[in-house]
């Protein structure tokens, strides 16, 4: 694929996922009654799917850098798509989460590898605004899916809404495969770490379904998680060939990025939680009323985007993310003050700049300062940081509901405000002069005057 190819092919997956989950939310009442199913078993359509891929995202990113990024677009997309076709076509509830997980281990394939294949297939000093298309891709998909989930749910039924992405799915994952990859000069890829992928694995899925329980199941799998997050890092440093190479994770901004991203996107998602009661219970608006209230969140995340590489130039990762993180804490304090449509939509509208701005940037340090020998890997921990953020938030929230809505959203507000300091550990504006990299074969820039 060329460049343009690429570009495409990473929007398109990153956009079926985000249809994905934020149409499932529409379909779900529809979904309960017309299976008979309970509560808990409509919930865990959601929690299977969330536990799978984040579990395996590193992983799935670490066989992309083994066996190709697009081998393994192609794989995820073509098995996401069918598993989403069978879902439209299940019998019974216990189908329909069975599926979600198959959904959730090819989402796992593809979604490192819509950031891979950029690393491959631009040079670090051009990565930027790709990111950028692609993140106003993601934030037109959040925008619509509850638009269109609610039309075809309301049109021909929840089944439609799974039928959705499979022709995207079919087309993008059968050009991704028939179109071939190049040959890597070492044929044989960066060796897998069964045991390290596997604690991982497990940490990951412990975490996130903890969050997600409550009581001693919470309780339980927490500190499981704990124990297998404490092999891991011991299984790490004896590896010779560590699923999360030194250089990768080792790295400052790197860590910054993720440790920011989990945070910016926590704040975000526990704000959005809390705001759902504030606007229907204690202001009283219906469901259409308050999606109306957040559409500027939806139009200033598309809208910055695309100026987050301008940004870049010419102030840096480094004071673009903290202004950007700043940005997202007022509107989070904003929120929690706001009772009319002017000054929830200036909430929201702050909120918007901020997450995409951060997002766009903070995914830019990630990939960019990753070598192209485990771009995967680099791709995973982005989108590991993008799925446990979340979670995380809406947790907190849900946990500190007894203080009052008001009250949670001052603390996820801080919550953002916490994340400013860590952004110094970025990256400053460079002055570009392009060098050719010996190790990644592809032009970078030079790390000039920060």
């Amino acid at each position: 694929m060329n460049r343009r190819l690429t570009l495409a092919a990473s929007v398109a997956g990153a956009v079926l996922v985000a249809l994905d989950g934020t149409v499932l939310t529409v379909a779900q009442p529809s979904l309960q009654r017309s299976l008979g199913a309970s509560f808990a078993g409509v919930q865990w359509t959601s929690t299977a799917y969330l536990v799978a891929v984040a579990s395996l995202l590193v992983f799935a990113g670490r066989l992309g850098d083994r066996y190709g990024q697009r081998r393994m677009f192609a794989l995820g997309m073509l098995g996401f798509g069918a598993a989403s076709a069978g879902i439209a076509l299940a019998p019974d509830i216990g189908w329909v989460i069975g599926l979600r997980v198959v959904q959730g281990v090819c989402g796992a394939l593809l979604q490192p590898a819509t950031l891979g294949m950029l690393r491959l297939a631009y040079p670090p000093d051009r990565l930027a605004m790709p990111l950028a298309v692609r993140t106003s891709a993601i934030g037109l998909a959040a925008a619509a899916g509850p638009l269109l989930g609610g039309a075809l749910v309301s049109g021909p039924g929840w089944r439609a809404v799974f039928l959705l992405g499979v022709i995207p799915a079919l087309v993008f994952g059968t050009a991704a495969l028939v179109g071939g990859e190049a040959r890597r000069k070492d044929a044989a890829g960066p060796a897998l770490d069964l045991p390290g992928a596997t604690l991982l694995a497990l940490t990951l899925a412990c975490l996130v379904h903890s969050l997600v329980a409550s009581g001693a199941v919470r309780a339980a799998g927490l500190v499981v998680a704990a124990l297998a997050g404490a092999a891991f890092v011991r299984r790490e440093r004896r590896a010779a060939d560590p699923l999360l190479p030194p250089g990768v994770l080792g790295s400052a901004p790197v860590a910054a990025a993720l440790g920011l991203l989990v945070a910016v996107s926590a704040a975000l998602f526990g704000t959005l939680f809390v705001e759902t009661y504030v606007l229907q219970r204690d202001l009283g608006l219906d469901p259409f009323q308050s999606a109306l209230r957040g559409v500027p969140l939806a139009v200033l995340m598309v809208a910055s985007a695309p100026w987050c590489p301008v940004l870049l130039r010419r102030l840096g990762a480094r004071w673009t993310v903290g202004a950007a993180t700043a940005l997202l804490a007022l509107g989070g304090a904003v929120l929690s003050r706001a009772t009319g449509t002017v000054a929830l939509g200036c909430g929201f509208a702050l909120l918007g700049a901020g997450f995409g701005t951060v997002m766009v940037a903070a995914t830019h340090v990630v990939v960019r300062q990753a070598a192209v020998s485990v771009a995967g890997v680099a791709g995973g921990l982005q989108q590991t940081a993008l799925n446990v953020g979340p979670v995380l938030g809406v947790a907190a929230a849900t946990a500190l509901m007894g203080v009052g809505a008001r009250g949670v959203l001052l603390v996820l507000a801080a919550v953002a405000v916490l994340a400013v300091p860590p952004a110094a550990l970025l990256p400053g504006r460079r002055v570009a002069s392009l060098t050719r990299s010996a190790a990644d074969g592809v032009l970078d820039g030079d790390h000039a005057p920060r």
